[in-house]
């Protein structure tokens, strides 16, 4: 199979809809007196960024220190939020015209299935079978050559196989989750079973956290052990109106995913409420980075990933926001695939649970009830974010290193392996006893 290029950058995606917010900070200030409600409502809740908050707040101050009018006030704003425009603009231009372009071509292929095929990182050591998300490429794994978490863990004595699930054809646009997980990721542990001669640890990162964690209870046997990135399963334990709010938007998606499938920029536009302004800060950072280095580079590599996403299966689409947020399945033990609930308290092969202090996708929290709900758990909590813990300038030693430390202790690796802190063995919970405090992991 030939290598995957993206197409000439268009993002970020979906552009009008990040064009439209960053015109949202200022309007209050732009079109309210200073003694107006809206005007003395800012500090509970608008501007809606938090950023743009601050801005209008301190140049309010300023301004009434200096005995400025309200128009002076409304006129200072405005000139302010043309300068964040500008940056937007600036920082949307440069990483279009960045002249980094993937160049890392892909490992061999040992096994194919419909436009899904499990990749071979080679290392001479045990197989780890690597479970991304079904929502975006599987690159970020293999981010860069210099920031890459597949090739770092194959030259530390591990044998990584990806499962790149591709993009859903017309076969895949009729799939439910079970048909993925008790369909093609159990071949896919086949062919990494065989490739090793024996059961390998299974890691899922994200949305591919969840589909690890059942094909473990449904496997338990072809399992060594269960790594778990960033994984959510309780989906409302932040406390958090916003995964409803996602499930609300079910009936409003449904001429579109009448066509078979959820679109890259409807799932972005998704993914954008969970921090609506979150891009325009970053491409406004952007704006001030030297297109030469290594910060601009490592940015344009991750927004090129982001940008260049995979629709999601209308089956699976109906079922992650009905299902999971909406009814927050999972952690209700109403989650089935194949019909059968998948239960952590199943599995009883070690696992170790890496949740990202910084996570603003999945909810620490979220993340903290799976590790509760799991009889034998290793818990690191990880000094990055979502994104950063597995391909940020820290990741090395915010989750690299303590994983391959988690994998010596289990004596899948030599001792002396990076990470290799002689760790301790997990805790074993009990369902008839209180879980104790949580075992935290190397942190940074």
């Amino acid at each position: 199979m030939p290598p995957h290029h993206p197409p000439l950058r268009r993002g970020p995606r979906p552009l009008p809809l990040h064009l439209a917010l960053a015109r949202l900070p200022g309007l209050a200030a732009l079109t309210q007196p200073l003694s107006s409600p809206a005007s003395r409502s800012w500090s509970s809740g608008w501007p809606l960024s938090k950023p743009g908050q601050e801005r209008a707040l301190h140049l309010r101050a300023a301004l009434a220190a200096a005995g400025a009018t309200p128009e002076g006030f409304a006129a200072a704003l405005a000139r302010a939020e043309r300068r964040a425009d500008a940056a937007l603009l600036a920082g949307i231009s440069a990483y279009r015209a960045h002249p980094y372009r993937r160049a890392l071509a892909p490992p061999p292929t040992i096994w194919t299935e419909g436009d899904s095929r499990l990749l071979d990182f080679g290392g001479r050591g045990p197989v780890l079978l690597v479970v991304p998300s079904l929502i975006n490429r599987a690159e970020v794994l293999d981010l860069l050559p210099e920031a890459s978490f597949l090739r770092w863990l194959a030259g530390q004595g591990v044998r990584p196989l990806l499962l790149d699930w591709g993009a859903p054809g017309p076969l895949e646009q009729g799939f439910g989750l079970t048909d993925y997980i008790a369909g093609r990721l159990e071949r896919a542990l086949g062919a990494a079973v065989a490739a090793g001669g024996g059961p390998p640890v299974v890691l899922g990162y994200c949305m591919g956290g969840l589909l690890a964690l059942a094909l473990a209870q449904r496997r338990p046997a072809e399992v060594a052990g269960l790594a778990l990135l960033a994984t959510p399963w309780d989906f409302h334990a932040a406390g958090s109106a916003r995964p409803q709010a996602l499930a609300a938007l079910l009936p409003a998606l449904a001429p579109v995913l009448a066509a078979g499938s959820l679109p890259v920029d409807a799932l972005q536009a998704l993914f954008a409420q969970l921090d609506p302004f979150a891009v325009i800060r970053k491409y406004q950072a952007f704006a001030g980075l030297d297109p030469a280095s290594a910060a601009a580079r490592r940015f344009v590599a991750l927004e090129d990933w982001l940008n260049d996403g995979v629709p999601l299966a209308a089956p699976v689409a109906r079922e992650c926001l009905a299902g999971w947020y909406g009814a927050n399945a999972p952690a209700r033990g109403a989650w089935h695939v194949a019909g059968a609930p998948v239960r952590p308290g199943a599995i009883a092969c070690p696992v170790f649970l890496a949740i990202p202090a910084r996570d603003r996708i999945v909810a620490p929290a979220s993340a903290r009830a799976l590790a509760a709900a799991l009889p034998a758990a290793r818990v690191h909590e990880a000094a990055a974010g979502h994104i950063g813990m597995v391909a940020g300038g820290g990741a090395e030693a915010a989750l690299w290193r303590p994983l391959a430390g988690w994998l010596a202790s289990l004596a899948l690796l030599p001792r002396g392996t990076a990470g290799d802190t002689a760790p301790r063995r997990p805790r074993v919970r009990t369902a008839d006893r209180p879980a104790p405090r949580q075992q935290r992991g190397t942190q940074t």
